[in-house]
């Protein structure tokens, strides 16, 4: 049984979770923090982590980019495990979620669904072979229009396993309507689109001559990140001091 501290549980991805680990046998949200504390949930709920007095075994945060700095504090001093599934963190933010990794469990992931995992993969796979051949590489992602950061954390994920694949040999091409010259060969775009409630799709498209491969995943609900993120908490509990992410949940 792993016992969790859900950071974020009022938001829509915390009470997804809540309602997921209801139904596991093999973990249990002991408490929750959220600035509201007035929702109904099955355990306490404390508007900050100072105020929980709740012993747990991992902390699974689907919060705000705001709301991080303050949880890896608290998470350093207390040696607590983590699973940062918050996206749009700055260069400091990660470069702080690399310094907290060398005191505690730490597992962050841009996407947390196995499917996407799986695709991260693939497009390494497919760059190795297609790039090396000339084939373009472009990505879209569309997302709901309440999502904040763009390009998603997704996107960018797999923009830097294909990336890897070439060497670091690619630069990223997130606007061209300031431009008017031919594409260069050696970048990667991406194109993000705002709208409706789409939960998440993405789109990799290496197009070549006469020929287009396109990798594609849909989610068609938030459960799917939430099944991630508790796998990934069965998985951190008790686990060393290191920053791991999803490859390693799936391994």
């Amino acid at each position: 049984m792993v016992n969790i501290i859900m950071h974020g549980c009022n938001g829509a991805m915390g009470q997804v979770i809540s309602s997921l680990v209801e139904r596991d046998e093999e973990a249990k949200i002991v408490a929750g923090i959220d600035l509201n504390t007035e929702a109904k949930n099955g355990y306490p709920v404390f508007a900050s982590l100072e105020d929980c007095d709740v012993e747990a075994d991992v902390v699974i945060d689907f919060a705000s980019a705001k709301a991080v700095d303050h949880l890896l504090d608290y998470c350093e001093t207390r040696r607590m495990p983590v699973v940062l599934c918050t996206t749009g963190l700055s260069e400091a933010q990660v470069e702080r979620v690399s310094q907290v990794a060398k005191e505690t469990a730490v597992l962050r992931s841009a996407n947390m669904s196995l499917g996407i995992n799986l695709l991260l993969k693939l497009v390494k796979e497919a760059a190795a072979v297609l790039a090396a051949s000339g084939f373009d590489m472009e990505i879209v992602e569309k997302h709901h229009n309440q999502k904040v950061d763009a390009p998603s954390g997704t996107a960018l994920a797999l923009a830097d396993s294909i990336n890897e694949a070439m060497d670091h040999q690619y630069h990223y091409q997130y606007d061209r309507s300031a431009r008017r010259e031919k594409r260069d060969p050696k970048e990667i775009g991406i194109q993000a689109v705002r709208g409706g409630s789409i939960v998440g799709e993405h789109d990799v498209i290496f197009a070549g001559q006469d020929e287009v491969v396109t990798f594609s995943h849909t989610a068609y609900s938030k459960a799917i990140f939430a099944k991630g993120a508790v796998a990934a908490a069965k998985f951190l509990k008790g686990k060393a001091a290191g920053l791991y992410d999803m490859s390693d949940v799936i391994g």
